[in-house]
C-alpha cells in the first residue's frame, strides 16, 4: 500500500512534467507568418506552410516572420534632375520576406525594423540614380510610371541579398524646394501680370481706335448735318426774301406803313424808354399822314397765294409708310460711318430729305399758273403796270422781320 501511495504521489509531477515538455515541443505557423526553426543558434528548418510542427524541447528556438507585404516609407529627399532644377521627392515602397534563411542571416536578430533600415537608403539611392537621368518636366508629369519602374527594378537589384523582394515603388510627391517654390511663384506670378497688361494695352488700343471712328463719326455727320442745314436755312432765306419782294411789289407804300406800324410797336413798349428826335423826323411820317395819297395798288389783281410757294416742297406722311436708310454721302461720294462700321438709323420715308433743286425767286409781276409753274402777267407788258420805287419817306426796316397780324 505504502509504495502504490509512493508511485501515485510521483506519477501526477511526472504528468505535469511531460505536459509541459510536450507543449514546449510543439509550435504553431500561422498562414500570414514564416518560421524559422533554430538549434543553438544555426537554423535548422523552415517553416512556410500553415500548421503545427514540433521542435526539440530547450535546445531548439523557434523565430517568426511576417510574410505579408509591408511598407517602407522613406522621408523627403532632394534630387537633382538632368536639367540641375532641384526638387523633393517623396516615396512609398512596399517589400516582402522571400528567403528567412537569407533574411536572418542579412539583418540578425534586429528582425523587420532592422531590415527596414536597410532598405530605405537603398531605395533613396535608386531614385537619385534614376531621377538624376531625366529632366525635371518628366519627373513632374503626370505619366510616371517608366521611372517608377525604373527605381523599383534599380532597388530590387541592389536588395536581394537581404531576402527580400521590392514589389512596387510609389512617387507620392515631387515639388520643388520651399526657397525655389517662392521664386517659381513669383516668377509665374511676374508672367501672368505680363500677359494681362498686353491684354490691357491691346484692349485700350481696340478702344482708342473704336472711340477715334466714332469721334470721327460724329463729326462727319455734324459736318453734313451743318450742311444741310445751311442748304435749308438758304432755301428759308430765299422764301423769305420772295415773300418780301411779293409784299413790296403789290404796293409798296402799303408795305412801308405797314412796318412803320411794326417799328412804333417795338420802339414805343411804354416800358419806360424814351426817344430823343426832332419833330419833323421821317420816324413819325405815318403819326401825321396816313400815307393814302401816295398809294399805288396793282392794276390787275394778285392771285392768292405768293411767289414762295414755288420753293416749296410738299410732304405728306401716312401711318403706314415704311423705313428707309437715309443715304448721306460725305464730299468724296463716301457714306457718312462706312469706314467705322456705323450705321445710320432707318427713319420714314418722307422724313428723308429729297434731292436739293435749285429755287427760283420770281418777280413782283410774275403769275402762278395752276400746275404751279410762273407764268408771265400780262399787265406787266403794259408800261403803266410797273411798280413805283417806294417812297423816299419809307422808314428803314430790317427786311428780315415779318409783319405780324
Amino acid at each position: 500500500m505504502a509504495r502504490n501511495r509512493i508511485a501515485g504521489a510521483l506519477a501526477i509531477p511526472l504528468l505535469i512534467v511531460v505536459a509541459v515538455v510536450a507543449a514546449t515541443a510543439m509550435f504553431i505557423v500561422d498562414e500570414r507568418e514564416k518560421a524559422l526553426v533554430l538549434r543553438l543558434g544555426r537554423v535548422v528548418d523552415v517553416q512556410e506552410a500553415p500548421g503545427l510542427n514540433f521542435k526539440i524541447p530547450l535546445i531548439d528556438n523557434v523565430v517568426k516572420y511576417d510574410g505579408r507585404i509591408l511598407g517602407l516609407p522613406t522621408s523627403p529627399l532632394e534630387v537633382t534632375p538632368l536639367d540641375d532644377r532641384r526638387l523633393v521627392v517623396d516615396a512609398f515602397a512596399r517589400w516582402r520576406i522571400t528567403d528567412p534563411v537569407r533574411f536572418r542571416q542579412a539583418v540578425g536578430t534586429a528582425g523587420v525594423q532592422g531590415a527596414q533600415m536597410r532598405l530605405e537608403p537603398i531605395v533613396r539611392n535608386a531614385i537619385r540614380e534614376v531621377l538624376g537621368t531625366v529632366p525635371s518636366t518628366q519627373v513632374l508629369s503626370d505619366d510616371r510610371t517608366t521611372l517608377m519602374n525604373q527605381i523599383r527594378d534599380e532597388a530590387r537589384s541592389n536588395s536581394g541579398g537581404l531576402g527580400v523582394e521590392i514589389i512596387d515603388v510609389r512617387l507620392t510627391r515631387t515639388d520643388l524646394p520651399e526657397q525655389n517654390l517662392t521664386a517659381t511663384y513669383a516668377r509665374m506670378r511676374a508672367e501672368r501680370e505680363r500677359e494681362a497688361a498686353d491684354e490691357i494695352a491691346r484692349g485700350g488700343e481696340a478702344a482708342q481706335r473704336v472711340r477715334a471712328a466714332a469721334d470721327r463719326t460724329v463729326v462727319e455727320l455734324t459736318s453734313e448735318a451743318q450742311r444741310r442745314a445751311e442748304i435749308v436755312r438758304g432755301e428759308a432765306d430765299a422764301q423769305r426774301n420772295a415773300i418780301y419782294a411779293d409784299a413790296y411789289g403789290r404796293d409798296p407804300e402799303f408795305f412801308a406803313f405797314t412796318r412803320s406800324l411794326t417799328s412804333y410797336q417795338r420802339a414805343l413798349r411804354g416800358e419806360n424808354s424814351s426817344i430823343v428826335l426832332q419833330p419833323d423826323s421821317e420816324f413819325f411820317t405815318y403819326l401825321s399822314n396816313d400815307g393814302s395819297a401816295n398809294a399805288n395798288p396793282a392794276p390787275t389783281p394778285v392771285p392768292p397765294g405768293d411767289s414762295s410757294a414755288a420753293v416749296t416742297a410738299p410732304a405728306t406722311t401716312e401711318d403706314d409708310e415704311e423705313l428707309v436708310t437715309p443715304e448721306v454721302t460725305d464730299r468724296e461720294g463716301n457714306r457718312l460711318g462706312e469706314s467705322a462700321g456705323v450705321r445710320l438709323t432707318p427713319v420714314p420715308e418722307s422724313l428723308v430729305t429729297p434731292p436739293q433743286q435749285d429755287g427760283e425767286i420770281l418777280m413782283p409781276d410774275a403769275t402762278i399758273g395752276e400746275n404751279g409753274a410762273p407764268q408771265p402777267d400780262p399787265a406787266a407788258e403794259a408800261p403803266e403796270a410797273a411798280p413805283e420805287a417806294a417812297p423816299e419817306e419809307a422808314p428803314e426796316a430790317a427786311p428780315e422781320e415779318v409783319p405780324a397780324n
